[in-house]
């Protein structure tokens, strides 16, 4: 029962940590301290932090989808599977696999939905084999994948790079390696997209 609880806690709580200041000028957005390097210095970075288990991420993806679609050319989207727990590990896991594979725009939505919807676990690698085969990837490629020493890597740094961030829930929205929002502190998740807009805003006119 103990366990139950914390888990629905982590999907429901997105706690301050010492590190981050509120942005009381703007509300919608916590203010990351310190500020977290981006990837690409001519690329407005966002980053999204989700899990696909988490209900909220499920509810919150057509929102994204719908803004990728049109998102702005200055703008690079990441997305990072959160690892709160062995279980969120394991579809971690399943991320970098398609990541690693090329494959994210095929399987990504799929996940949610047979995890969200059909209720499957998609937690050991037979079961994950054969969701990926069904997607066009060879069994023997998966496999090679799914153990290789990138993606093991990436499975071990994702916690550290969450912590940097300051991410103790999700669905959980990063720009630019400076501001995060998320579903509480924007009002809704639905908001989520506006504050993120706003802050590229405001990151896009300093460049």
């Amino acid at each position: 029962m103990l366990k139950k609880i914390a888990g629905l806690a982590l999907l429901t709580v997105f706690a301050l940590v010492a590190n981050v200041a509120i942005a009381e000028d703007q509300p919608g957005y916590e203010v990351v301290s310190p500020a977290q390097p981006t990837a690409n210095p001519d690329k407005i970075e966002v980053v999204e932090f989700f899990w696909y288990g988490c209900p909220h991420c499920y509810s919150f993806e057509p929102s994204l989808a719908s803004w990728l679609k049109t998102k702005p050319a200055n703008v690079e989207f990441i997305r990072i599977p959160a690892v709160f727990s062995e279980q969120w590990g394991k579809h971690a896991k399943a991320y970098y696999t398609a990541e690693a594979l090329g494959v994210v725009d095929a399987v990504h939505s799929d996940l949610f939905d047979a995890i969200q919807e059909k209720k499957q676990s998609l937690e050991s690698e037979d079961d994950l084999a054969k969701f990926f085969a069904a997607h066009g990837v060879k069994d023997a490629d998966f496999r090679e994948t799914f153990n290789s020493f990138i993606v093991d890597t990436k499975l071990r740094q994702a916690p550290a790079i969450a912590a940097k961030y300051g991410i103790t829930g999700v669905p959980a929205i990063i720009v630019n390696g400076k501001y995060r929002t998320n579903g509480t502190l924007a009002g809704s998740q639905e908001k989520m997209i506006d504050v993120m807009s706003l802050l590229i805003k405001k990151e896009s006119g300093k460049k």
